[in-house]
């Protein structure tokens, strides 16, 4: 008896031993198992001042443009201007051959000559009695239908030159000396560049935002740098059932004439008071179905080295309006908080961290493409 008593006590120990001993591995394996530190970038979030703005895309074409050409066929045969010249409104431009024309004028006016000539003849035969009234009154239609076609062929000679309707620059020349210009053919075109208008679109749950008058501010790669001012001229009084979109034209200044017809530009209409966010890089916040987070870096004190023990915390914020690459945080951060900007993939609560910010993500609130 007392020999099983003792048997089952070692027994017990050595499971018990056994226990203790793969606790200790255990451990000691998922101790080394731990996560080892990664690399990220980190931001510290800021108090912010931002202007509300409706931001737009657009396309700008001249405040008034006209390609020039003449409703009649003829010969080219004088040319007034060089390609891209500025030139004054009714310049003449460009002269048609109106050989014919003047031709078909002269017998119009000789023929008004006679008419004239039989008109004074017959009121003075008629203060002699010696023709009717109805002699004198078809004298006079007469030189007044002559009048008519004197004038007319006038305005189908002014027809055949063409010239400038407002003052502006021109393009390039489209004709030559000798060419024969069809009817409708462009000569050349008229493009007045200052100022210019810009045409964009805003969704319709903003259009209860937009003014006439209000200040528009006009970017654009093809000038960098700089910024336009210009306002918003008028609105499309509907909305375009496609796209649910409306309208809206604002005409900017252009100084120099540096914008040009066609250029593609961003416009930025201001609008209240500006109002204080705290910010962060875009890149900062992982973006989720669930709920919008970001990985904070918190300080745990010193590790056993002696070094500061930096590690992840996630936390879900509520993201508020974009500026550029920024993003206002409307709940869930305070101001001088610091957070991981790139990296946050490989991370979960309690990665250790390690920083390293020579490459951090753009945090401008106006971004633009670099040249190539």
């Amino acid at each position: 008896m007392i020999i099983m008593l003792v048997i089952a006590a070692a027994l017990i120990a050595a499971v018990t031993w056994f226990h203790v001993f793969k606790g200790r591995m255990i451990a000691k394996y998922m101790k080394s198992m731990s996560s080892p530190p990664q690399t990220v970038s980190t931001a510290v979030a800021r108090l912010e001042s931002w202007q509300p703005t409706v931001q737009a895309l657009g396309t700008l074409r001249a405040s008034r443009q006209a390609s020039l050409g003449a409703p009649v066929g003829a010969v080219v045969t004088a040319i007034h201007f060089d390609s891209g010249e500025h030139v004054r409104a009714g310049q003449d431009l460009v002269e048609l051959d109106p050989a014919p024309l003047r031709a078909q004028l002269r017998q119009l006016q000789a023929q008004l000559h006679l008419a004239q000539l039989n008109l004074r003849r017959d009121r003075a035969q008629l203060a002699a009695h010696a023709v009717s009234q109805a002699v004198v009154d078809t004298d006079q239609a007469t030189v007044q239908s002559d009048e008519a076609g004197i004038a007319a062929q006038q305005a189908l000679l002014a027809q055949h030159i063409i010239s400038a309707p407002f003052a502006g620059r021109l393009g390039l020349r489209q004709v030559d000396l000798g060419q024969y210009l069809a009817p409708g053919g462009v000569a050349v075109t008229l493009q007045q560049l200052n100022p210019m208008l810009i045409d964009f679109n805003v969704p319709q749950d903003q259009i209860d935002l937009i003014r006439v008058g209000m200040r528009a501010d006009l970017r654009t790669s093809a000038v960098p740098g700089r910024t336009f001012v210009g306002k918003v001229t008028a609105i499309e009084p509907q909305v375009d059932t496609a796209t649910r979109n409306l309208t809206v034209r604002a005409q900017v200044g252009n100084p120099g004439e540096k914008l040009l017809p066609g250029v593609f530009a961003s416009v930025q209409l201001q609008r209240g008071e500006p109002r204080q966010y705290i910010t962060l890089p875009n890149a900062a916040v992982v973006y989720n179905p669930y709920g919008d987070t970001v990985y904070l870096v918190k300080d745990e004190g010193k590790g056993p080295d002696g070094k500061p023990r930096l590690v992840a915390e996630q936390r879900f914020i509520t993201a508020g309006p974009q500026r550029g690459d920024q993003v206002a945080v409307l709940k869930g951060l305070k101001a001088g908080e610091t957070v991981v900007t790139s990296g946050q993939l490989k991370l979960r609560n309690g990665t250790p961290l390690l920083i390293n910010n020579s490459v951090k993500p753009s945090d401008s609130p106006d971004p633009t493409v670099p040249d190539s």
